[in-house]
């Protein structure tokens, strides 16, 4: 009997531990929330092939965005009467191929979007940092510029710098990253104030850290999550903003291949050749929801409280 019963058990203990789960890693807990999001899975996958198009333009693209084929002006897509597989997405009113227009133009979206957020993002971590961890005067005199900032309309403000500054693809992403800059203070800010109130801070200031170390070692690597959340989100307000600009001339300059520039060009056409104007808002449509939809599945896997 005293066998039996050891036996049984053993056998227990034993389908206990098959049974037990095994912990997952960070990024195998990240991937988990995110895949089960199946808006964000798909943001992705289109987000990925925007950037493959991006970086292999040149062998994607059937035409060079600059060619102009004056046989072919306003050629309908392929699958239309009078289209030519040639031009799938057909022609513009000088004959440049829409198509290898609009996979170059991912390439300079992309490029702006990335310098734009990653500009803006730096500076509103470093200014929410300060302003959070010294507060006093530092912090009401950065938070009233940021307060003015927002009191304006962003584009408003983003056509002001531009007009100022002079119409180019260089300018326009400084205004965008100008313009997109209150909203990383403001939540680096929050964020560190937060953080500020932990035991972990409490402690790494009783034991001598520097102001440095807090900011950047101790409080920082905690304020992530939802800074990675805005800035895939702050991507698609760069793409809208900077075909916005392009739309009314003060982005790209012609014959750069830009879709708001491409729209603005098309206008007068949109009666008799409505690809011409569907094809690149199409783009921004998709490229902008994309975003937003990967955006929203970043929250759902970083936030903890949405885990529960």
């Amino acid at each position: 009997m005293t066998i039996q019963t050891t036996n049984t058990t053993e056998t227990s203990t034993d389908n206990n531990l098959v049974s037990a789960p095994i912990p997952m890693t960070p990024f195998q807990e990240f991937w988990h929330y995110f895949s089960s999001n199946r808006g964000a899975l798909g943001g992705l996958i289109v987000i990925a092939l925007i950037f493959f198009m991006a970086i292999f333009a040149n062998f994607v693209a059937p035409h060079s965005p600059s060619d102009q084929y004056r046989d072919a002006l306003l050629l309908p897509p392929a699958w239309l009467e009078g289209g030519n597989w040639s031009f799938v997405l057909g022609t513009d009113d000088v004959g440049r191929d829409i198509l290898s227009r609009l996979i170059y133009g991912s390439r300079l979206s992309i490029a702006v979007g990335i310098v734009a957020v990653t500009a803006s993002l730096i500076m509103g971590i470093l200014l929410g940092l300060v302003a959070g961890y010294f507060k006093g005067m530092i912090d009401t005199a950065i938070m009233r510029i940021v307060d003015i900032m927002l009191a304006m309309p962003s584009l408003l403000l983003a056509i002001a710098i531009v007009a100022i500054l002079g119409p180019s693809i260089v300018n326009a992403a400084l205004a965008i990253s100008i313009v997109s800059l209150p909203h990383y203070v403001r939540l680096t800010r929050a964020a560190t104030m937060a953080e500020m109130s932990r035991d972990y801070v409490t402690s790494s200031q009783v034991i001598g850290a520097s102001p440095l170390r807090l900011m950047f070692v101790c409080i920082l690597p905690n304020c992530l999550a939802p800074l990675i959340v805005q800035a895939t989100l702050g991507f698609s307000t760069a793409i809208l903003d900077m075909a916005a600009l392009g739309f009314l001339g003060l982005g790209a300059q012609p014959p750069t291949p830009e879709w708001g520039s491409m729209l603005a060009n098309a206008l007068q056409f949109v009666q008799r050749a409505w690809w011409v104007v569907t094809f690149p808002g199409l783009m921004i449509l998709i490229t902008v929801l994309a975003f937003n939809l990967m955006g929203d599945g970043l929250r759902d896997a970083l936030d903890p409280k949405l885990k529960q």
